[in-house]
């Protein structure tokens, strides 16, 4: 596999946001790294897989003091907590970011063949026996690559904020893709950071921790948020026509099926 030294690009959204991402990690566990800026501090949203060192790619604009926030603890959320001194959870994952070392399912063979061919419906193939077409240097091993522990700092609830001194977000506590998922909501704005809890593209829904009785109330939720934009887990950013149309279809979907069962599958 081929050693790529420049393991994260970036894309300034406005004067505060920055999206970040791993280039070289498959779709299906890429997902969006946010870094707000605040008058005061910054906040960072999710760290990727950990794979290489987001802090010391990203040095150039992590000057201020820096918080991190997990929306939620599966692992392509939480690789990086670990490099940040400050970092929030909700209350009910910190347990989770405290013990560390989840293996990472980075490859084909850490799937069951169900849970391929059901990825694969939801237009998520894996098609690789990898799921990183690089690595950052020689002495990766992509066998032994883990979580480690990153204690919370913060173990955040329903309705607590973060203020950057002229930005503040509303934690709110979204279950149903995870019990501890949350997202971050910015009522001046109009601006949501919504984790894995809403994003445009489908939806996983089984693996252990998914809750469709949950989820059927935070679609419901979301669906009322007068949001201007939605800057999700993974995918593009949207705005709220496309919500509505994203919760109306998933309610309608989740009702047709008339079950709350899960079964197993990463996100």
């Amino acid at each position: 596999m081929r050693i790529e030294n420049r393991w994260f690009e970036r894309r300034r959204i406005d004067d505060d946001i920055t999206l970040i991402w791993e280039p070289y990690v498959d779709p299906l566990i890429r997902c969006n790294i946010w870094h707000v800026r605040g008058r005061d501090r910054d906040m960072l949203i999710d760290t990727g897989l950990g794979i290489a060192s987001l802090r010391n790619a990203s040095q150039d604009i992590f000057v201020k003091r820096l918080m991190a926030v997990a929306t939620h603890t599966h692992f392509d959320h939480i690789g990086g907590m670990h490099e940040f001194d400050e970092r929030v959870v909700h209350e009910s994952e910190a347990a989770i970011m405290t013990d560390g070392s989840s293996p990472m399912m980075l490859r084909a063979c850490d799937f069951s063949k169900a849970e391929l061919n059901e990825l694969s419906d939801l237009g998520y193939p894996v098609e690789r026996d990898e799921l990183i077409t690089a690595v950052p240097e020689a002495a990766f091993d992509i066998a032994a690559h883990t979580t480690k522990p990153a204690p919370s700092t913060w173990s955040v609830r329903e309705g607590d904020r973060i203020d950057l001194g002229n930005r503040n977000f509303e934690v709110m506590h979204l279950p149903g893709h995870s019990p501890g998922s949350i997202g971050l909501w910015e009522k001046a704005t109009g601006t949501l950071f919504s984790g894995d809890a809403v994003y445009d593209g489908a939806l996983l829904t089984n693996f252990p921790g998914a809750n469709l009785d949950d989820y059927v109330h935070t679609m419901q939720r979301l669906r009322e948020l007068p949001v201007r934009v939605v800057h999700g887990g993974h995918e593009n950013s949207f705005g709220r026509e496309r919500l509505r149309e994203i919760a109306d279809e998933y309610l309608r979907t989740w009702e047709q099926a008339g079950t709350t069962s899960v079964d197993r599958l990463p996100r």
